[in-house]
């Protein structure tokens, strides 16, 4: 079994990261060829919203902007320029302990562009049920696509990604595991001190998260409100699911992207970077929670349309 290097145990917390701001903000591993290009992150009052350059696998454009106390949640001081696509369709996949309404900002920013948007209704009783509702949504498909996992929704796409009609691969906060790993595997031991989810002992073969912890887990950044709804309207998460190992990971044979959230308690940040550098992913950093998709869905439209260019 792949063993994370020891780095992880050295790497800041992301509350270290959020107070020195920009400047002391954490880069993902450069490779050679990178360029810069956009991805949001607080200002260090707190007071506005930048978009930070940062280190990624091919070229981009930096981007700078602000977003100042007196304008809308939500919009950046420079417009979004236009992006040419090539691949038209995109299947949203969810993680575990929610469903597939999550992608619903994501959906809208991409419908907007005219892509054409599947969301994987997965019932989380196993990997196996899981990969073949993705194949089935891709078996209906009249072009490419672009396989989009969130979490969980990392290891059904990377089962499920070997598919021909998928083009690319989108890990958002997501597992992205190797020949036989599987979830629990990757989770099985965590370093000193990295978060570790609320998981409740399983019932008849079924996990939730403790309620109480669920938000600052797993939604630290959405609305009171809608991080208790959440966790009241939790969808059990199978065991088998977390246990599924996968067979032949897509991403050792397609291009891969990664969003990392450094604010994360479900998926420590540093995995999430040896994950996407093991992958050999496109790799932006975004200031968010595990619900990064909910809370910041513009930032992750972004980057499927890079992997749909």
């Amino acid at each position: 079994m792949h063993r994370f290097p020891d780095r992880w145990t050295h790497a800041p917390h992301w509350y270290e990261v959020f107070t020195l701001g920009v400047a002391a903000a954490a880069l993902v591993s450069a490779r050679p060829g990178r360029a810069a290009a956009a991805a949001t992150w607080r200002t260090p009052d707190g007071s506005g919203l930048l978009l930070r350059p940062v280190l990624r696998g091919r070229a981009g454009v930096a981007r700078l902007g602000w977003r100042t106390p007196g304008q809308a949640p939500g919009l950046s001081v420079q417009p979004r320029e236009p992006t040419m696509t090539t691949t038209g369709n995109i299947v949203l996949v969810h993680g575990g302990f929610v469903d597939g309404s999550g992608w619903r900002g994501v959906h809208d920013e991409l419908t907007r562009d005219g892509l054409r948007v599947h969301i994987a209704q997965n019932p989380t009783r196993s990997l196996e049920d899981d990969v073949a509702v993705t194949r089935r949504v891709l078996d209906g498909l009249d072009g490419p696509a672009v396989l989009v996992g969130h979490s969980y929704g990392g290891a059904v796409i990377s089962e499920a990604g070997t598919h021909p009609n998928v083009a690319s691969l989108v890990y958002v906060a997501a597992f992205a595991p190797d020949r036989g790993e599987s979830v629990s595997t990757l989770t099985a031991a965590p370093p000193p001190g990295a978060p570790v989810p609320p998981v409740l002992p399983p019932v008849e073969g079924f996990l939730l998260l403790d309620r109480d912890r669920f938000a600052a887990s797993f939604a630290a950044d959405l609305p009171g409100q809608v991080a208790a709804f959440m966790a009241d309207s939790q969808v059990p998460c199978g065991v088998d699911a977390l246990a599924g190992a996968v067979t032949e990971p897509a991403w050792r044979h397609k291009p891969s992207w990664y969003l990392v959230a450094t604010e994360d308690r479900m998926i420590p940040p540093p995995a999430q970077r040896a994950m996407a550098e093991r992958a050999q992913a496109t790799a932006v950093e975004v200031i968010a929670s595990h619900a990064v998709h909910i809370s910041q869905p513009a930032a992750v439209a972004d980057l499927i349309r890079e992997a749909a260019a």
